[in-house]
């Protein structure tokens, strides 16, 4: 029997919820998360996010919340969007593999007191794991948004904030909130003017 709407609709809010829950865990790290970011925006550096796919679309919403506005009216913060050049991620593929996509753009445009923030649902994107790894080469600071059990990715950023689960929309959607909160506690510490 194909399940109805109905029964869809109230299983995805069940399992968004328990998701949801386990994320108690993270405090702590989402506190370091937070410390990165107010320390690198408050000393005249910028932020550097990336991702596939649908963490691509929330690495540009994050962008947007710091060099927009989240809640207040505030001075813009510098947060750059590394998925979202198309010309220059379809060169980087073409003339170095989709391996370098996020890495090579950490070397043009990282610098010391830069925090490289990598958001993978699986854990296991070797283009995001190269990121990772060319970001502690190069001395960034850095923060990684993962799902399952973290993947390959787990242990290379300085903070890395792993939701458990299998479910890829759960995952997908407690980065968001993640992503969130932390704009949440930044803002309350970045100067506004």
């Amino acid at each position: 029997m194909q399940p109805t709407a109905e029964n869809i609709f109230k299983s995805s809010i069940a399992a968004a919820h328990e998701t949801l829950t386990r994320l108690d865990a993270l405090q702590p790290a989402v506190g370091s998360a937070a410390d990165l970011i107010v320390q690198c925006l408050t000393t005249g550096h910028k932020m550097l996010v990336y991702g596939n796919g649908g963490s691509a679309a929330d690495a540009a919403d994050f962008c947007t919340e710091f060099a927009c506005r989240f809640d207040d009216d505030r001075r813009p913060y510098p947060a750059l969007n590394l998925s979202s050049d198309g010309s220059l991620l379809t060169a980087t593929a073409n003339d170095y593999g989709f391996d370098e996509v996020f890495a090579r753009q950490l070397r043009a445009f990282g610098s010391s007191g830069d925090v490289a923030i990598a958001i993978t649902t699986s854990g296991n994107s070797n283009n995001i794991q190269h990121a990772l790894t060319t970001a502690k080469e190069l001395g960034l600071g850095s923060i990684a948004l993962l799902g399952r059990s973290g993947g390959s990715c787990t242990g290379i950023a300085n903070v890395d904030l792993v939701v458990p689960g299998t479910s890829t929309a759960r995952i997908q959607e407690a980065h968001k909130f993640l992503l969130h909160v932390l704009c949440e506690i930044a803002e309350t510490r970045l100067p506004t003017s």
